[in-house]
Order: C-alpha cells, then sequence, then structure tokens
C-alpha cells in the first residue's frame, strides 16, 4: 500500500495494473468483500456513482424513460427461449437451486427444498421483461414502452478487478419495446448518443462510436453498438453498448400486438446499459503518479477546505473563518448543482490532510492559515497540476470565480484526454506495421511494464477466422466499426482482400 504521505507507488510506467488497484486503495473508493469476486463500494467511490446515477438518470427520463423495478430471480426456462442468449450468457450464471437451509448432522447448514425450477440470479434482464411486456402489450396503442431499470446483476468472473470486471456488480438497463423497426432502430441510435454525451460532457472522456463485430455482439441482438475509450496504458474499454434486438427477443417472450390494421405482429426490442465500470474507466483515463483526478461534474466535492493553525490560540479563529468560506462557496452553483465543499477539521498534520485529498482527487484544494485570513486570501492548488503548484488569491474572487474554476479544470482534463487519444490513434495500411504497432518491445530492452499501440483504423475483410486469429496471435480485437457516412474501401491489412471500410483495432479490457 502507498504511503499516505507520497505518491502512488509503482507508477503508471513501472506497473500500470498494480498502479490501479492502488489509486484505488488509496483514494478509499473500494475494496475486496469477503465474497469472492465481489468488491464493497465504500463511500467515496459510491458518491462518483450516485453521481453518474443523477446525470444520467435526468438523461433518461429527458428522452422519455422511466424506471421500474423487475425480479433479481429468472427462471431457466426463460433464458432457453432464446438460443443465442442462453449460449452467450450460460457459463457466467448463477443458479439457485433450493429454497432453504437446514441444520445437518454434524451441525452445519445444508440446502434443502429443492426447487420445482432453478432460478438464475440476473445477468441481464431481457427474458424476464420480455415476459412482463407479453402481458403489457395487446395493441399498437401500448406501444412503445420505454423503462430503465437500476439494478445489480451477476456474472460468474473467473478473473476480477474492482470495477472493471467484478462477479456483482450495478448498472442500469434500458428495455423499449416499438411497433415498428425504424422507432427501434433510432431508439438504439439516440441512447447510443447518450452515452456519448454523457461520457464526454460530464466524464470527461473522449470515446468513439461504432457497431460491433458479428463476434462480439451482444448474444441474441441483432446489431450492437458501443463507445469504446482509450485509457492510458493505451487499451481500449468498452465504455457502455446499446443493441438493436430487432423481433428475437419479442418472438422467445411473445411480445405481439393488433397493428392499426388489426394484423398480429411482434414488436420490436432494444437494450441498453452502462454500470459501475464507469468508476473504472473514469480513474484509468484521468488519473496520474499521485493518485485519483476527477472530472469536477462528477466529484462528490469539488472544493475542499483546510485550516492551518500552528499555534493553540489561532485555531478557533481559522474554524470560524473557514466554515464561514465554505458556506459562501455553497451558495455557488455549478453543473445545475451547489458547490460541494469538504471542510476538514480532523486532528492531523495538515500535509497529511493534503495528501489524502490529492489521491481523492478533489477538484480544488486550499488552504488557509492566520496569515490568509489576515490578507482576506486563499492559498489554491488544483488537482488538475502538479501539488507543489498552488497560488494565493483573494477570497473574493475565489468565491465569485470557483463555478469557471471548475469548468476550467472539467474541460482542461477532456482536452488532455483528447490529445492523448489523438496522439496514440493511428492509420495503419500494411500488415508490416500493424504487427509491428501492436507488438510489445522485448525485455531486452529494459521497458518495466511495456506499453504499445493504441487505436488502429485499418480495413478489415469481415472474415471472422481472421478476426480470431488475430485476437489469438497479438490480443487485439476489432472494437467497433465506427459510424461512418463516408466509409472509405481499401484491402484489408490482414489478408489483402477488398474491404469497404475501416476498423477500429485495439488490445482492450
Amino acid at each position: 500500500m502507498a504511503n499516505p504521505t507520497t505518491a502512488i507507488t509503482p507508477t503508471r510506467s513501472e506497473n500500470y495494473s498494480e498502479w490501479y488497484q492502488q489509486v484505488v486503495r488509496a483514494a478509499d473508493l473500494a475494496e475486496n468483500s469477503a465474497v469472492r469476486g465481489c468488491m464493497v463500494i465504500k463511500p467515496w467511490g459510491y458518491a462518483i456513482w450516485e453521481n453518474m446515477q443523477r446525470v444520467l438518470d435526468g438523461m433518461f427520463k429527458e428522452t422519455g424513460h422511466k424506471n421500474a423495478y423487475f425480479p433479481l430471480f429468472i427462471p431457466v426456462s426463460f433464458l432457453e427461449k432464446e438460443a443465442a442468449h442462453v449460449d452467450g450468457f450460460a457459463k457466467e450464471c448463477a443458479v439457485v437451486t433450493h429454497h432453504r437451509l437446514e441444520v445437518g448432522p454434524d451441525g452445519k447448514l445444508i440446502p434443502a427444498g429443492e426447487l420445482e425450477e432453478p432460478l438464475v440470479v440476473r445477468p441481464t434482464s431481457e427474458t424476464i421483461i420480455g415476459a412482463t411486456y407479453a402481458k403489457w402489450v395487446q395493441s399498437y396503442r401500448d406501444l412503445p414502452i420505454l423503462i430503465n431499470q437500476w439494478a445489480n446483476v451477476v456474472r460468474w468472473e473467473m478473473r476480477t478487478r474492482l470495477f472493471l470486471r467484478t462477479t456483482e456488480f450495478l448498472w442500469q438497463e434500458g428495455h423499449t419495446a416499438h411497433a415498428t423497426r425504424e422507432e427501434a432502430v433510432e431508439e438504439t441510435m439516440k441512447m447510443l448518443k447518450v452515452y456519448a454525451a454523457f461520457a464526454e460532457g460530464w466524464m470527461a472522456m473522449p470515446v468513439l462510436q461504432g457497431s460491433k463485430t458479428d463476434g462480439e455482439r451482444f448474444p441474441g441482438a441483432v446489431d450492437t453498438y458501443c463507445i469504446e475509450a482509450m485509457m492510458q496504458d493505451r487499451r481500449a474499454l468498452q465504455a457502455g453498448t446499446s443493441h438493436f434486438l430487432g423481433q428475437n427477443f419479442a418472438k422467445a417472450s411473445e411480445i405481439q400486438f393488433l397493428d392499426a390494421q388489426g394484423v398480429q405482429q411482434f414488436a420490436w426490442t432494444t437494450s441498453w446499459g452502462v454500470s459501475t465500470r464507469l468508476v473504472g474507466a473514469m480513474i484509468m483515463a484521468h488519473s496520474d503518479d499521485d493518485g485519483l483526478i476527477l472530472p469536477p461534474k462528477l466529484a462528490p466535492a469539488h472544493v475542499v477546505i483546510i485550516p492551518v493553525a500552528h499555534k493553540p490560540e489561532d485555531v478557533a479563529a481559522v474554524h470560524v473563518w473557514t466554515r464561514s468560506l465554505a458556506e459562501d462557496l455553497r451558495k455557488q452553483s455549478f453543473d445545475g448543482r451547489p458547490v460541494q465543499v469538504e471542510l476538514d477539521l480532523r486532528d492531523m498534520r495538515g500535509g497529511d490532510k493534503a495528501w489524502s485529498w490529492i489521491k481523492k482527487g478533489v477538484p480544488v484544494r486550499i488552504e488557509v492559515g492566520p496569515r490568509d485570513i489576515a490578507a482576506e486570501s486563499v492559498f489554491m492548488a488544483r488537482r488538475d497540476r502538479p501539488h507543489k503548484e498552488k497560488s494565493a488569491v483573494k477570497r473574493s474572487d475565489f468565491v465569485d470565480g470557483i463555478a469557471a474554476l471548475l469548468q476550467e479544470i472539467q474541460d482542461g482534463i477532456f482536452a488532455k484526454a483528447q490529445a492523448f487519444q489523438a496522439e496514440h490513434t493511428k492509420t495503419i495500411d500494411t500488415l508490416e506495421e500493424f504487427n509491428e504497432y501492436f507488438t510489445a518491445p522485448s525485455v531486452a530492452e529494459n521497458i518495466p511494464t511495456p506499453i504499445h499501440g493504441g487505436f488502429a483504423f485499418a480495413h478489415f475483410c469481415g472474415d471472422a477466422k481472421v478476426e480470431a486469429d488475430v485476437k489469438e496471435r497479438l490480443g487485439v480485437t476489432i472494437r467497433c466499426i465506427p459510424i461512418d457516412d463516408n466509409p472509405e474501401s481499401g484491402k484489408c491489412v490482414i489478408t489483402g482482400l477488398p474491404s469497404a471500410r475501416r476498423v477500429v483495432w485495439a488490445k482492450a479490457y
């Protein structure tokens, strides 16, 4: 564990994976639980998720969606109705087979009361929601149905990492039903754009929008669309998906309606979701070797005030002044909510306090002592700049300018991430260059954690076997087929066969 008064160890360049784990721990975001593969999300980490929920929930409601809640347990027979779906999730399912415990001869609890039909713990809800929609929909007048639910899901994972991949995680899943194919496709694309707007406007994380190949498509979907972000190790992370399900799940669940002409039709459905993986994405996209960096729009606290009083007789006056400052700041607003202020009155060294907030990623940190009070000023540091970079600012100017300062920090974090993505995105036209781009340097080059590649825009012939071979050989996958109104034809970088467009290749989480 990193020392509370020093930077994170190891650094990003030394061991990116371990650096990530240390940032999560140092920021007090989450920890592993007693249940294998599951995490405890701690208050600071959950506050970030709550802010994400708040913004996304508002965006969903602005686009006409309402929240509901559906069962955690799904009968196995429901999954069996959609063959591709059950095949895609079968290996990840947790299954409940009994409904009570009894004390055995040795005093230990044993399962009893076997269920007539096993229940799967929700890995995703298309089938259980489809069964419900089949009861709700009788006529075209019952459509569209635009529902979202905030819930937890379980997918049995062998390798887990806090926020990025855990057995149980939190998410939202939208499920909609429509009278026509056109409406459902429009819904699919609309929600993809909502996710992209959230990622870029609030998370300050630039993303690519596109569709998945057949091999990466959601089980049972006709088309899967995604947003892909670049992390600081140049790997891609899928940050959200929106699925056009066609009539596959409607037929499996018998979601039927009479159209305006009195003809029985199957509904057209969609589903879309993001999860607590977004917290991990934000960490890896922005944080540095000092710890977490939070975009102000999602930070649980915008400003932390650290009173500094070296003499006992100064403590009371400094506390009164800083409490007054905190109240003045809370009267200001940023991004539609009052400025959030933490006043750190803990009985500990000022340096320890400062480092704890640096590692938590609070956008603005100010220190106030007797000299600052006498000068009616504050000593300010910005988390998006080196921690030693501080400046004195008049109290009135600081309070009046806090919203503009936070927006400047938000914009700067986004611009930095944009520049990083642009720097590590390359158009590639030859197999030799492709292999070189994604091949790690040799150990002899004495690079502790080789970082290579990024996003490669290269042509692809569409052959699933070629895609699988590249994944096996280089650990590189097609992240998305970009949404492009002007596709460029060419030759596949792997086979030399004709290609209708470039795709995005990358190593990924």
